[in-house]
Order: structure tokens, then sequence, then C-alpha cells
């Protein structure tokens, strides 16, 4: 083993210590995998409950695929956060990781929509679709904050979808590229 010129200090910092997880490469990194770790269990058990089970499984399999592009072609590209999207042209792209509040709100409109979503079901093989349109002819204040999560949670789906097509695309032009270097 190669011996190094850096020396490495006599007390490592502590990982969980506030600051260096608010501000550090660790700490956005600690932060994407809660997020993808919490939503996958969510979906992973909704898809146990309600059917068309596919769905739930389609949308773990967008999510974490338009987040691990997002994280890599950030790293390509030079960039120091994943959320620095100043020169997308999507429009809505651009609002989402501009606006902390509609961002907020479209991510929290998610995990809500799945609380609600497993608080509602009565048994395990129900129909999706008949479940929510039930809920929501209720009239009730679950049927208020399950139709605004429901928006907010279409947005963020959109969201991932240009998410993983804009990171695709600066993964191939990466190659690109790296292919016409000599």
């Amino acid at each position: 083993m190669m011996a190094s010129n850096k020396q490495r200090p006599a007390k490592l910092s502590v990982y969980l210590y506030i600051p260096n997880i608010v501000v550090s490469t660790f700490g956005a990194v600690l932060d994407m995998v809660t997020d993808r770790v919490s939503t996958a269990c969510l979906l992973v058990i909704l898809s146990q409950i309600y059917r068309p089970s596919l769905v739930f499984l389609s949308l773990l399999a967008l999510d974490i695929a338009s987040h691990w592009l997002q994280m890599y072609s950030t790293f390509l590209s030079g960039k120091t956060s994943h959320k620095d999207v100043k020169d997308s042209t999507s429009w809505l792209f651009r609002l989402y990781y501009g606006n902390r509040m509609f961002m907020g709100y479209c991510c929290v409109s998610c995990e809500i929509l799945y609380i609600i979503l497993f608080l509602i079901s009565k048994n395990h093989t129900e129909n999706l679709m008949s479940v929510v349109v039930e809920s929501l002819t209720q009239f009730s204040p679950l049927s208020l904050l399950l139709a605004l999560s429901i928006f907010g949670w279409s947005i963020k789906q959109i969201i991932n979808v240009i998410q993983m097509k804009t990171a695709a695309d600066v993964c191939v032009l990466y190659d690109i590229d790296k292919q016409h270097k000599p």
C-alpha cells in the first residue's frame, strides 16, 4: 500500500454532527438515501395492498432511476448540487428546484398521498382507483388533503420524468464528448 502525504487527523470528525450534515457532501448523500429508502418502503407496502401493484413498483423505479441519473449527471458535469438546474430548458424543472416552497409542497404531497392511501385501505386486494374515487367523493378533511396531495404528487412525477430525461441527456453528451477527445 502506498503511503499518503496527507496526515490523518488524530480524531475523525463525527458523522452526525449537525453542521457536517447540513452543508456537506455526506449530508447531501444521506438526505438523498433517506428520501429514496423511505419512499421505497411506502411504495412496496402499497404494492401489496392495492391492485394493480405494478403502479407502485413503476413509481418506485421512476423515483430511484430519476434521482440516480440526476446525481450521476451532476457528478459528470462538475456541479456542486443536483439542484443546480439553471441551464435546464424546462420551465417546470427550473421552477421546481428554484422555489423551495413549491419543491417542498410536491415532495411532502407524495409522502402524504402514500400515507393516506395506506390509512384508507381496507383489505389487501383493493382496486386503487375505486378507493381513491370513493375517498374523494366523501367530502371530508381527509378527502381535501387527498385531492391537494394528488396535485403535488402529479407534478412530482412529471418532474421525475423530466429529471430522468435531462440527466440521461447529460450522460450521453458526456460520452460523446469523451469519444471525441484525443
